[in-house]
């Protein structure tokens, strides 16, 4: 059974017509957000990871319904941001395939807007990036470029 839902992707209303069993994954994928990619299924890896209302959230995991009446941002809405913070990435070689790049960075600025006035140690930092996999690193280069991140915003405050 299909449903028509509504809601704001990346600042500008959108309107659906779903399946009731199809996740917000396939949806966003279909509207040409491509930074939203598909990687384990299962909420493992995090390549998905997309905010509903300001709040990481696995795509593969959320049926599309639950979107509706809701904001959705990918990294397509996040442009500038994303900019800054992958300069960090590629500065600390934390750029190699680039293929979780997308959701790495979602959580991460997810996590700069939960420490408006602080920096996050090292030990947060790692915590918190615990559900997203990366295939080609040890994930030092991440830690060093978000702590770099987190400081260098602080700094600048």
């Amino acid at each position: 059974m299909d449903r028509q839902i509504t809601f704001t992707l990346n600042g500008v209303k959108r309107t659906a017509t779903v399946p009731a069993s199809q996740f917000l994954l396939e949806t966003l994928r279909g509207m040409g957000c491509k930074s939203v990619k598909r990687g384990c299924e299962t909420s493992g890896c995090g390549l998905c990871t997309v905010w509903l209302d300001g709040t990481p959230v696995l795509s593969c995991t959320v049926l599309a319904v639950r979107a509706d009446g809701h904001a959705i941002t990918t990294l397509e809405g996040l442009q500038d941001e994303a900019r800054a913070l992958g300069g960090y990435l590629a500065d600390e070689g934390g750029e190699q395939c680039g293929y979780c790049a997308p959701g790495l960075m979602m959580t991460l600025l997810a996590m700069e807007r939960e420490y408006p006035d602080g920096v996050p140690t090292e030990a947060e930092i790692r915590h918190y990036l615990e559900g997203n996999l990366c295939r080609c690193s040890g994930y030092e280069s991440h830690i060093r470029a978000a702590v770099r991140y987190f400081q260098d915003k602080r700094e600048v405050k």
